[in-house]
């Protein structure tokens, strides 16, 4: 069996944990190395069912320590990279810019320039794929979808830092010929998500009888993508696709913020014995977020005929699936909510 090692950065995070957690269990031919900075999103938690596996290692660490960085390729001689890394919440874009340029952007050159110089042009089996995000493209106004060739016109600070990461992915393919992949996905939803995110958010102001804040009149539209099947995806992309490609990934699942937490608060009525509207009742809209993003949609065609994914959940069956994991998990949640969180949920979400 062929034996790799790969570094998967952003591993303790909520898509990250989730793609670790597939490559651990799936490839136990492979030495999986977790590189994490353990931020405010990062939990190890989130890896507890796997942390003892002989194939697992875990490095806490920044992306944007270049002798950091340079020691831990040094250390462990990595195959591939699947670079998750980054700073992702809209939110925290708009109040401190500059961290999400110094990870998003300068920690992904600092990871492309160290596979570089690791791999000498002996690109032979080896692979740099970079995570990014459907926000780099903009907004959908007039119907239609994001494919991969959508022109890039990103709306805040941190999508206009993802765009400029999957540029530098590209031109140090270009220049330097590096092995690379890029994928492009839309919002994610699942367990272990970090409720600053609107779904988990939403299941715990529910718990907790909370308002449910919706930004503006509640008519942006996102496509959801379950995040098991986005590590599916990640790991089809990673072994499959072909180099210097970008994949975009969808759930086929648009639904507007108002509808969304409408239905979150019919399955939380459900299984909470609360009768039927009585969640609902919570919604509170706050002032619009500056610069909000109408619609975005993904086309996940090329993925799906090329590399042969598909979802393997409806969007109800994830959310489902979704919302029993918080209500089973509610020491997770509490231990992830608490220290200075409330403070910063008063600070995003101030009602009008």
């Amino acid at each position: 069996m062929i034996k790799k090692t790969i570094l998967i950065t952003g591993g303790a995070g909520f898509i990250g944990s989730h793609v670790v957690r597939r490559f651990v269990t799936e490839y136990p031919n492979y030495t999986i190395v977790n590189l994490d900075l353990l931020t405010y999103a990062g939990n190890l938690e989130n890896l507890k069912d796997i942390e003892h596996k002989p194939n697992y290692i875990f490095e806490r660490g920044d992306i944007a320590d270049i002798d950091f960085v340079h020691q831990l390729f040094q250390k462990y001689a990595f195959d591939g990279v699947i670079h998750l890394a980054a700073e992702s919440h809209v939110d925290r874009s708009i109040t401190d810019p500059f961290s999400f340029v110094r990870t998003n952007v300068y920690g992904t050159v600092v990871l492309l320039n160290e596979a570089k110089n690791a791999w000498k042009g002996k690109y032979e089996g080896k692979r740099f794929y970079h995570v990014s995000t459907d926000e780099v493209y903009g907004s959908l106004h007039d119907g239609g979808f994001f494919v991969e060739t959508t022109p890039y016109d990103p709306q805040s600070p941190y999508s206009a830092a993802k765009a400029s990461s999957d540029h530098f992915v590209r031109a140090y393919a270009n220049t330097y010929k590096l092995p690379i992949v890029i994928s492009n996905c839309s919002n994610n939803y699942g367990p272990n998500h970090f409720p600053e995110k609107l779904i988990p958010l939403c299941i715990n102001n529910i718990m907790n009888k909370k308002p449910l804040p919706i930004y503006g009149k509640g008519e942006n539209v996102r496509d959801w993508l379950y995040v098991v099947d986005h590590a599916r995806a990640i790991d089809v992309i990673y072994h499959n696709a072909e180099l210097g490609e970008t994949y975009n990934i969808g759930g086929n699942n648009e639904w507007t913020n108002l509808n969304l937490v409408k239905k979150l608060c019919e399955i939380m009525d459900s299984k909470l014995g609360r009768a039927p509207g009585e969640s609902a009742q919570l919604i509170t809209f706050v002032t619009d977020r500056a610069g909000h993003d109408l619609r975005y949609a993904i086309d996940s065609t090329k993925l799906m005929s090329k590399l042969g994914w598909k979802p393997s959940v409806t969007f109800e069956q994830g959310l489902d699936i979704t919302v029993d994991w918080y209500l089973q998990n509610q020491e997770w949640l509490q231990n992830v909510v608490s220290g200075n969180y409330e403070m910063y949920y008063e600070t995003m979400y101030k009602q009008r």
